[in-house]
């Protein structure tokens, strides 16, 4: 009992002791604002006003620049999504574009090919029109071995009365030149009545100045010369070039002229004259090759 009524004393003690403790400090403190309030001026008042205007201000525009880089965020956001639709068709586009290109580029390849084609094909058949033309055209020389000659040539040309003296003193005067040669020496490579003439420079010197074609100089030439029509043996005429093979060289390395009636003057070789042969011997029948017209009513000057 005595410690239970010690413990009470000691334990009203404490309480008191904490009451008389916190009341006088209360007061003091209460006191003490008091006092401090009713010791500020109007002038701080007024300055703690507007310092807390302010802090309500910066607190009221911090949301609102909140929401304006927010805005912007979202703003940049949708741009870029936009940009990357943008970027998406531009590039879906340039897709399209490079395969429609392509398209075009296959396209052009394929009309180049197809006119390239063409051209080949025209020109080919350019080049074998040309060659039948000229085919057709030349009627001489030995490109014209086997072929048969125009109905063109083959028909009779009509001549006027001038024209046919022209031509009929033409072949008088080349026959008549011919026949003044007659007895004169063979000389090779000879071309005039002072030296003497070879096969070929007789013939030369009879032609070359009755007639507008060139005159080649050896016989070879004026065999497959181009502008002499091939004649056969039975059509010979007065004028026309008989050719030989002799020596082998060539297609033909001998030529005389046919001056009618199965002969023809020629000069053959070293050590003989100008002379009139036969052309049915047996040694110019195994010997001939052909013969061609050189002087016609269209090549006389």
């Amino acid at each position: 009992m005595r410690l239970l009524f010690t413990l009470f004393v000691l334990l009203f003690t404490q309480l008191f002791l904490n009451m008389a403790h916190a009341s006088p400090q209360t007061r003091v403190s209460a006191d003490q604002r008091k006092s401090h309030v009713n010791s500020v001026t109007p002038e701080e008042r007024r300055k703690r006003k507007t310092v807390a205007a302010k802090t309500s201000k910066k607190t009221k525009v911090a949301p609102v620049t909140e929401k304006k880089t927010q805005e912007k965020a979202s703003k940049s956001k949708k741009v870029s999504s936009t940009e990357l639709v943008k970027r998406k068709t531009t590039s879906e586009k340039s897709v399209k574009t490079t395969r429609a290109e392509s398209k075009k580029e296959k396209t052009l390849r394929t009309t180049r090919a197809e006119k390239k084609t063409e051209k080949t094909t025209k020109s080919r058949t350019l080049a074998k029109n040309s060659t039948e033309k000229v085919s057709k055209k030349e009627a001489y020389g030995r490109h014209r071995k086997g072929k048969k000659l125009r109905e063109e040539d083959t028909k009779p040309i009509t001549l006027s009365a001038t024209h046919k003296k022209r031509y009929q003193h033409a072949q008088q005067t080349a026959m008549t030149k011919l026949m003044h040669q007659v007895g004169k020496p063979y000389r090779w490579g000879g071309t005039s009545p002072n030296t003497g003439f070879d096969c070929s420079g007789l013939v030369y010197y009879a032609y070359k100045d009755l007639i507008r074609i060139k005159m080649p100089r050896t016989a070879n030439e004026m065999y497959h010369l181009r502008d002499a029509a091939p004649v056969k043996r039975g059509e010979l005429e007065s004028g026309d070039l008989v050719f030989f093979r002799i020596n082998n060289r060539g297609a033909a390395d001998h030529v005389g002229v046919y001056v009618g009636n199965g002969k023809f003057i020629q000069s053959p070789r070293t050590g003989e004259d100008i002379k009139i042969t036969s052309l049915g011997d047996d040694y110019w029948q195994d010997h001939y090759v052909g013969a061609r017209r050189v002087m016609t009513p269209k090549t006389i000057r």
